[in-house]
């Protein structure tokens, strides 16, 4: 069964499913496209998803689409998020209306990705009710209060166990440590804000006043109200342990009147060409620039099984560009070998690559074992396809989509053929070899004949 570090018990832990699994994403905040270093948080649950159905566990998931809150809260440190008003505005649309945009960006990225969709997408905009019932709750059972001005705060100091998933005990944390400065509204610095005031436009009334949820709220709502009082793993970007998942845990546990979820677990963050991947630093790429550069979009999702979940990764063009290569590859492999005699997979392979999704999803360390098969001479071609498949369904790379195609060349490779065939002319067999190597890396497998070399 799977195996994965529980960020809250600081240690890996097998995951008890049974039959079926609940789990909760926080999803993306919906004020522009989401680039590729957001995008690996969401293939972390698409891994776990993925494992677990290969184990026949059911799994039930829920990722939210934050498109209020978060977007009018004029304290988010996210660079943009406070001018989402203005741009929509400008742009002559609702703010619903550009949430709406993004959202369905987001959702066509994600299926690029093959990404497989939640059974839930509930957005905060339609569930506000929801979050002023948890609201009211936790007033009503004294882990909230109000101010004068319709502000709700959350009074953290009921919640003793606060911390636990990031180590920000409240003992130890001191009013410089929070974004905001000290707000005199509130008992206790750390309390933060499940309701805020407001008027116009995305705002609603509630018994202490008219106004906005605070970002924290929205998760605990959602969760409990899709996936019920007890479930199985929250996961969510490694920056999210604080403030938003201790808070959400203080909410939801404080509401439930025990542990709501059993396992937090967290992705590390992505750089780009050893920088920090954002609009502030002017270091941003998506989806749709990797296709424009000419690649496969799933590129980027090799490039990220390349490296473990909880591994901060250093994306490149040229990392970006080997993986293509190995998608490439292994298609037109997997076509190749789809033309052999049929025989069963390999289990002693299969069974080394599942150990490995098993522990801790060490997918560096499965896609080393699917290299050494690709290589093993002593596999039957026919083995090789049926196991590629198999596991596939985990990778999901679409190594299928090349059978029963005409093979076309991969750019690049009609040059390499041609110098082949003139370092073979010219006896050049060192030259010719060094060929043959880089065109089996753009998936281009080189044989050759009494009538000159061939390709597939």
């Amino acid at each position: 069964m799977l195996r994965i570090y529980d960020t809250r018990a600081r240690q890996v832990e097998e995951i008890a499913a049974g039959r079926a699994l609940r789990m909760y994403t926080c999803g993306p905040t919906v004020y522009r496209r989401a680039h590729v270093g957001n995008l690996r948080t969401y293939l972390l649950s698409d891994l776990i998803r993925r494992v677990l159905e290969r184990r026949r566990v059911r799994v039930l998931a829920c990722r939210n689409i934050t498109d209020v809150g978060h977007l009018v809260d004029d304290s988010s440190d996210d660079e943009g998020e406070d001018k989402v008003l203005a741009q929509a505005r400008a742009e002559g649309r609702s703010p619903l209306e550009l949430a709406r945009f993004y959202e369905d960006a987001f959702t066509s990225d994600a299926a690029t990705l093959n990404l497989r969709p939640p059974e839930h997408t509930p957005r905060a905009s339609e569930t506000v009710d929801l979050m002023i019932e948890l609201i009211a709750k936790l007033i009503e059972r004294g882990h909230a209060y109000t101010v004068p001005d319709g502000s709700v705060f959350f009074d953290v100091r009921t919640f003793p166990t606060y911390g636990e998933i990031s180590g920000n005990r409240l003992d130890a944390l001191k009013p410089a440590h929070r974004i905001e400065a000290v707000d005199p509204r509130k008992r206790f610095h750390a309390d933060w804000a499940l309701w805020k005031p407001g008027e116009g436009e995305l705002t609603w009334e509630t018994p202490w006043g008219r106004g906005f949820p605070g970002w924290h709220v929205e998760c605990s709502a959602m969760s409990l109200r899709f996936l019920g009082p007890r479930f199985d793993i929250h996961t969510g970007g490694i920056d999210l342990r604080f403030p938003h998942h201790e808070d959400e845990r203080a909410q939801s546990d404080s509401a439930a009147g025990h542990e709501v979820v059993r396992h937090w677990v967290h992705g590390e963050h992505l750089l780009f060409d050893g920088r920090k991947m954002a609009k502030s630093t002017g270091n941003v790429v998506l989806l749709s620039d990797v296709a424009d550069a000419g690649l496969d979009p799933l590129a980027v999702r090799m490039a990220f099984l390349e490296h473990r979940y909880r591994q901060q990764l250093n994306l490149t063009w040229d990392t970006l560009r080997a993986a293509d290569r190995t998608v490439r590859r292994w298609r037109a492999r997997v076509a190749e070998w789809s033309e052999s005699v049929s025989a069963p997979l390999s289990q002693a392979h299969a069974e080394r690559v599942e150990a490995a999704f098993d522990d801790d999803l060490d997918t560096p360390a499965a896609l080393r074992i699917l290299r050494e098969l690709e290589r093993d001479e002593s596999v039957a071609p026919g083995a090789k396809f049926e196991t590629f498949l198999h596991l596939d369904q985990v990778l999901g790379l679409d190594l299928s989509t090349e059978i029963g195609k005409t093979p076309v060349l991969p750019a690049g490779a009609g040059e390499l053929l041609e110098a082949r065939a003139r370092a073979r002319e010219a006896h050049d067999w060192a030259a010719a070899d060094r060929l043959r190597d880089e065109l089996a890396e753009l998936g281009v497998r080189v044989s050759d004949t009494p009538e000159g070399q061939t390709w597939v």
